[in-house]
């Protein structure tokens, strides 16, 4: 078949593109990132594997093309979209596609509102290493991917098994019917619980074989099947206990085995106990994937240490909803004396759905020399209520009694952040969306390392 994606360039879109690509088929696409006479990192990488990217308007669409594919940010205004309709070329959006995916394949999918993309890597990883040979499709980059020149999104591997991240924010999770299902956790993020939890249900109707289910979380333990793993109660059948962190990462026990990850934060034992259940259904003895998560590279923006030299440390992550700020603030706290976490929400939207929760779980958990710092919300264009400022979120902690300053401007973080760290602190950038967040913690860190 041939493939044109409009919007190649996004997280998802790409994984697909290149997991088709992998398969055999003929794959192009366009996205506005990619500009005449620039460089594009994602575009390079995807060239080097033989998909051909133009400009988003200067897409060619041949007469031959069997699908275009689009993602939920595209347009019907945009050229390439219009072409294809005008030309009777049939239409699927990306979720639609990787549903039939799915449901070709031995599919372990991974659900829940936060921690999806690191249970996908590590399931990925364990399967991997144990000689699985699985397929992956997902929304983060693995470092150990990357390490082979690859995006790292997307791997085809030899077997039938495939292990994607489903996405719940635009309800695409109720079209997958994976063999293997987890829900890892159910919070308020891009929709309201009233919103979400039949999202999840449905999800969990859609499972063919077997549903794997935090019962740490309230609302996904409600639709717990008996296939489950815990952190906390200890008559579950996948338990973790005797949690312990250090700069070096995490060790924790089940079912008298000792597992050691180069990861932070206690949600990661949850991310990792989720991938110890799979591999457990695989008959994986603990032994061996134990050996294998202790391999395990991580993916990126995800607790990635950028920055180390004793005495101060820079972590970049992903964090962009209140459980995810809450566990990755938390976990630095272990390893620090201080605290220094900056944030940049990733939407108008979004700011306004989580903004009396974020306030009030960040009050709960800052110490009194942590300081929390906002900036300006991150606006990725088009028709969208602006009248919400992230400077509210700094006069909610403020009136709690908690440290925290607003910086309009990001790029003043850097002076601010030189004057301030000291040693023994965690600089900790958090922000989503943004595809220049990476390049700005490099900013941070020849800020602060002299």
């Amino acid at each position: 078949m041939k493939y044109f994606f409009i919007g190649i360039a996004g997280s998802g879109m790409s994984a697909v593109a290149q997991y088709l690509k992998g398969k055999g088929h003929k794959v192009s696409g366009s996205d506005r990132k990619f500009i005449n006479g620039g460089s594009n990192e994602t575009r390079q990488k995807l060239e080097i594997l033989g998909i051909k990217c133009y400009p988003q308007g200067e897409g060619v669409l041949d007469s031959d093309t069997d699908f275009a594919v689009v993602s939920t940010a595209i347009e019907d205004t945009v050229k390439e979209y219009k072409a294809a309709k005008d030309g009777g070329v049939k239409i699927l959006h990306r979720s639609d596609l990787l549903a039939e995916i799915c449901n070709a394949n031995f599919t372990i999918a991974v659900a829940g509102t936060s921690g999806k993309s690191t249970t996908t890597a590590m399931i990925f990883h364990v399967l991997q290493e144990c000689g699985f040979e699985p397929s992956l499709i997902t929304g983060a980059g693995l470092i150990s991917l990357q390490n082979k020149g690859l995006i790292g999104n997307a791997f085809v591997g030899k077997s039938d098994i495939l292990v994607i991240e489903t996405d719940e924010s635009d309800g695409t999770i109720t079209k997958y019917k994976p063999k293997i299902g987890l829900i890892l956790n159910i919070d308020k993020d891009h929709k309201e619980i009233s919103e979400l939890v039949p999202l999840f249900e449905t999800f969990k109707r859609n499972t063919k074989e077997t549903l794997i289910v935090n019962l740490d979380n309230p609302l996904s333990k409600k639709l717990d099947t008996g296939h489950n793993f815990s952190c906390l109660d200890s008559g579950a059948e996948n338990y973790g206990y005797d949690f312990s962190q250090d700069i070096s990462g995490i060790t924790f026990y089940s079912n008298n085995q000792r597992f050691t990850l180069s990861v932070i934060g206690h949600h990661n034992m949850e991310n990792a106990l989720a991938a110890l259940a799979v591999a457990r259904i695989f008959k994986v003895n603990d032994l061996k994937t134990a050996a294998s998560l202790a391999k395990y590279e991580g993916i990126f923006r995800r607790n990635r240490i950028v920055f180390n030299d004793g005495k101060i440390m820079v972590m970049d992550d992903f964090a962009h909803n209140p459980a995810k700020i809450c566990a990755t603030v938390s976990a630095c706290q272990k390893i620090s004396k201080r605290v220094l976490a900056w944030f940049q929400p990733h939407g108008f939207a979004p700011s306004r759905l989580m903004k009396t929760e974020l306030i009030e779980r960040l009050s709960e958990i800052l110490r009194e020399d942590d300081i929390m710092i906002f900036s300006k919300i991150y606006y990725a264009g088009g028709t969208v209520d602006r009248s919400i400022s992230a400077e509210e979120f700094t006069e909610g902690l403020q009136k709690n009694g908690k440290k925290s300053i607003y910086i309009d401007d990001r790029n003043l973080l850097a002076d601010f952040l030189k004057k301030t760290v000291k040693t023994g602190d965690i600089i900790l950038l958090m922000g989503a969306r943004d595809t220049t967040l990476s390049a700005f913690s490099e900013k941070i860190v020849n800020a602060v390392k002299n």
